[in-house]
């Protein structure tokens, strides 16, 4: 194949796009596996594992909506493999890291090259493909970003296992290296140069969102650890001055007839607003779910990585299948299949927090129990989704997408920081029954968020359509 049959093979794109979103799902999810590994090897505190499973996707919240910018100005390629490059060293860093603070480090900066990527990914779908075509590529996008969920998992637990040549969990990372080396070649010559319409970087915003990001993730982060010291509620309470500043930043920005880095007028509209608190609270749950139940697992009953990957595997999987079907629904069923699978993910968390209180593990219980709380979050996830990009007008779509992803990194991370924070702070000595009543609370405690996103999708749900939007499937792509 010549380099100019290359360049116009819409395959050969798509297979570059598709892979690249693979490595950033891939990712979010990796490093929880390995988590009590790379704890032990580096001797990290509680709080630096959770900046090391914490610091991707918060660079990647803070970063995107700015990177989608920067990708309409500076061309989608360029911002792409710019990312690509910087995904792939970060990657070595990552598995090469000798320190705490060198592995948070890069993984930040690994969060913060997928920002530069994600984006991009999306908008060469939505520009290089037409009708069924840009359809089945969204629809396929969208099931690598569930596929690299659950992959993140089973082949994060199987390379830690099978710790190659005595590295332990450096592979979970370095496995990128020699995938991004041949992503960055392909792409050179596959990737289309485009840019969309210039619109202005809001730097302010940008510089004020990150900071209020950190005031308030920093703390909850090591709060536990430090005893709750004086510079813990400190930083939570310049949080607050802080997110006012952005607020009305953006609100001048907008009423002057600026370009914010938010659109707030996206957030009066009900079905977007409320829709973007159900999606929060979910992700809460999950975030803080998936790190406690793997703690438990590994430090508690003592199991490999890799069968704590294929433990979590039935949840991956129901939540996969039912997140894909869910999208297809008619809106009229769709309305009550949202809150009646986040109702049944509610009840799937508390019965594996009280399958889990007294230290027992019982896996023909726990699987179907994960299976069906995972069916019941995928039901939940997609409806809700699409309903609130149904009523963004098509020209707001990209910054309705910008907006969820933002939303979907920071309320994992805020899972993992404050569900995370109560679990370690709660197990003195890991063991059974310790880790088991701790996540018996943090699995309840799930359930309740789950519940409460269940409310908010019946509220979203009674929102009439007043406007025309895009299809539903780039929303379900831009939840990653």
């Amino acid at each position: 194949m010549t380099s100019t049959t290359l360049s116009r093979s819409p395959g050969v794109l798509l297979g570059i796009l598709l892979v690249g979103t693979f490595m950033t799902s891939l990712d979010v999810t990796i490093v929880n596996v390995a988590a009590p590994a790379i704890q032990q090897d580096l001797d990290l505190s509680g709080a630096a594992l959770q900046l090391v499973v914490n610091g991707y996707s918060v660079a990647l919240a803070a970063l995107i909506i700015v990177a989608a910018r920067l990708g309409d100005d500076r061309g989608h390629r360029r911002l792409f493999l710019t990312g690509l490059a910087g995904f792939t060293g970060a990657s070595l860093l990552c598995g090469v890291a000798t320190s705490p603070e060198m592995l948070v480090a890069a993984r930040v900066a690994q969060g913060a090259a997928a920002a530069a990527m994600a984006p991009q990914i999306l908008t060469l779908i939505q520009l290089r493909f037409q009708g069924t075509a840009r359809i089945r590529a969204l629809a396929l996008q969208a099931s690598v970003i569930a596929g690299g969920a659950v992959a993140g998992q089973v082949v994060g637990g199987a390379l830690v296992d099978l710790d190659v040549a005595g590295t332990d969990w450096r592979p979970i990372f370095l496995v990128n290296v020699p995938i991004g080396i041949a992503l960055l070649a392909a792409g050179r010559r596959a990737l289309p140069a485009t840019k969309g319409p210039r619109r202005r970087l809001d730097l302010v915003g940008a510089l004020l969102m990150t900071d209020a990001v950190a005031l308030v993730m920093v703390p909850l982060c090591f709060g536990h650890e430090s005893g709750w010291a004086w510079w813990t509620w400190a930083c939570l309470a310049a949080a607050v001055p802080v997110t006012v500043a952005l607020l009305v930043h953006l609100r001048r920005l907008t009423t002057t007839g600026g370009d914010p880095l938010i659109d707030l007028t996206l957030l009066r509209q009900r079905a977007v607003g409320v829709g973007l608190g159900s999606i929060a609270l979910q992700m809460v749950a999950y975030g803080g779910f998936l790190f406690t139940l793997t703690l438990h697992l590994q430090q508690g009953l003592g199991v490999t990585p890799l069968h704590s990957g294929l433990t979590f595997a039935p949840y991956a999987v129901g939540f996969a299948i039912t997140s894909l079907a869910c999208a297809q629904l008619p809106e009229a069923l769709a309305r009550r299949v949202g809150p009646a699978g986040l109702l049944t993910a509610a009840a799937g968390y508390v019965a594996l927090g009280l399958a889990a209180r007294d230290g027992a593990w019982d896996e023909a219980l726990t699987l179907p129990l994960l299976a069906l709380t995972g069916l019941g979050f995928g039901a939940g996830w997609s409806p809700v989704i699409g309903r609130m990009m149904t009523r963004v007008p098509l020209e707001r779509a990209k910054d309705a997408s910008g907006l969820l992803s933002t939303t979907i990194q920071l309320a994992f991370a805020v899972g993992v920081a404050t569900i995370g924070s109560w679990f370690l702070g709660a197990v003195d000595a890991p063991g059974p029954q310790e880790t088991g009543a701790a996540l018996a609370i943090a699995a309840v405690a799930s359930g309740v968020l789950a519940a409460d996103a269940a409310l908010a999708a019946v509220a979203q749900a009674r929102t009439p359509r007043t406007a025309a939007a895009t299809s539903t499937a780039p929303a379900a792509a831009a939840a990653r």
